[in-house]
């Protein structure tokens, strides 16, 4: 069953489901095949850490462990900083109503894209009201998190009265130029090695 989106718009809910722009319905895939000499298709396996062992496809996995090895349930870890403290997590934003705000292209513009979604209404019901606003040109936004977790992304939501998009993505760290002007790069600096401190610990 689809999940339904609650946008808050001018005082009033707006339910919308989001459908995921897949990029390969959008621009096709290409599948690669790949034969042995006898013509039979070759498989892709992984070598295990003995140096002898072929794995098959889908027999590894990621699990998370504590110091002694032990398995660790997922839903028991909590998020800390890097200086060890505790990180609020943040809820679903399908579990409550999102206001939407007023936000300028070129805030939308600095936004590293993550995925973008089609805003259709839910069975029985439409997002008109939603789509008059948007068919102004008007950019709104809203804190966006799927599932819950750490931090929210930003969600820019924009369209026109036929369609409405939400685009999910983080603030890209922009630095502008203007013509003939030299760009300066933050870096840190290495301190030198000259060839008599290198060893074999070294390399």
């Amino acid at each position: 069953m689809p999940r339904v989106l609650t946008l808050l718009l001018d005082g009033e809910e707006v339910p919308v489901v989001p459908v995921r722009i897949d990029r390969e319905k959008l621009y096709g895939t290409v599948e690669i095949e790949a034969f042995d000499e006898k013509g039979k298709p070759a498989e892709i396996k992984i070598l295990a850490a003995d140096g002898k062992t072929l794995i098959d496809k889908g027999g590894t996995a990621l699990a998370t462990v504590d110091q002694d090895g032990n398995s660790v349930d997922r839903r028991n870890l909590t998020p800390v900083d890097s200086d060890g403290e505790e990180v609020e997590t943040v809820e679903s934003s399908f579990n409550t109503p999102n206001p939407l705000k007023k936000t300028t292209p070129e805030d939308y513009l600095s936004t590293l894209v993550k995925s973008v979604y089609i805003l259709t209404p839910p069975e029985g019901e439409d997002i008109e009201f939603l789509q008059d606003h948007l068919d102004s040109g008007q950019i709104y936004n809203f804190p966006f998190s799927w599932r819950g977790g750490v931090e929210y992304d930003n969600a820019f939501v924009l369209g026109s009265r036929s369609n409405a998009f939400m685009v999910v993505g983080k603030p890209a760290d922009l630095q502008f130029v203007r013509l003939n002007q030299e760009a300066v790069l933050d870096s840190v600096e290495e301190k030198e090695i000259s060839a008599d401190e290198i060893d074999f610990e070294t390399l």
